[in-house]
């Protein structure tokens, strides 16, 4: 059995704490389910966002081969010499045979690191998974990207067509500069109290994104989005 340093003991407590504040920032005194819709609600703008981007050229020539869409609003990264960020991310998953988008499935995000750093800044991310490995490494409870699976930064530019292998490819934006923000080392786990309240009953990702168990209306605008953006089924059909 592996041990835990003190080291990473303290890295999950910072970002605990990183999460933590900027979800109260976020939200307010919300109910948990406005707090979901209010998440669901803003993904879809950040989505809107990066699919109006001309910029973003890549990421909408190549949004249809993705399994999966991870979308995270706002993810916010501060720090003194000792930093980190954390935020809360939508996943919506694409099925290989129908071209149907399912989700949203709720999963936090948290970092941490060492070195000088000052101040506090705030970053939209929209993720492709574009690999089985990918999209069965969310579905665990917890995955670190960059170690369970592979993330390089997406291109961005009108001009960008270099070709991309690796399970995830990440766009962020940090106060209109592209690229303002590196995934790499984010520990990525799932929120299933934000799931079980949302969806009304205890469900897991795979309920959600694979077997299409689980569903609610108010995601049906995002979901749709995607699926046109991605030239897939519509999802609302159902």
């Amino acid at each position: 059995m592996s041990r835990t340093t003190p080291a990473v003991h303290a890295a999950r407590r910072w970002i605990g704490l990183v999460a933590f504040a900027s979800l109260a920032a976020a939200t307010g005194p919300a109910s948990a389910q406005t707090d979901q819709d209010k998440l669901v609600r803003e993904a879809q703008t950040t989505f809107s966002n990066f699919v109006r981007d001309p910029d973003m050229s890549w990421f909408q020539r190549h949004l249809g081969e993705a399994r999966a869409v991870l979308i995270a609003p706002k993810i916010v990264r501060a720090g003194w010499i000792f930093g980190g960020s954390g935020g809360r991310a939508v996943l919506f998953s694409r099925n290989a045979q129908s071209g149907r988008w399912s989700g949203p499935a709720f999963y936090n995000l948290g970092t941490a690191s060492v070195g000088f750093q000052a101040g506090v800044d705030v970053s939209e991310t929209v993720t492709l998974v574009m690999s089985d490995k990918g999209l069965n490494s969310l579905l665990a409870n917890s995955v670190k990207l960059g170690g369970d699976a592979s993330i390089a930064a997406g291109p961005i530019g009108a001009g960008a067509n270099s070709d991309v292998t690796t399970d995830l490819i990440a766009f962020s934006r940090s106060k209109g500069v592209y690229g303002g923000l590196n995934l790499n080392g984010t520990v990525v786990s799932v929120a299933n109290n934000w799931n079980e309240a949302y969806y009304g009953r205890n469900v897991t990702p795979p309920d959600i994104l694979l077997m299409a168990t689980a569903h609610n209306p108010h995601a049906d605008r995002l979901a749709d989005a995607i699926s046109r953006a991605a030239g897939g089924a519509k999802t609302s059909l159902r």
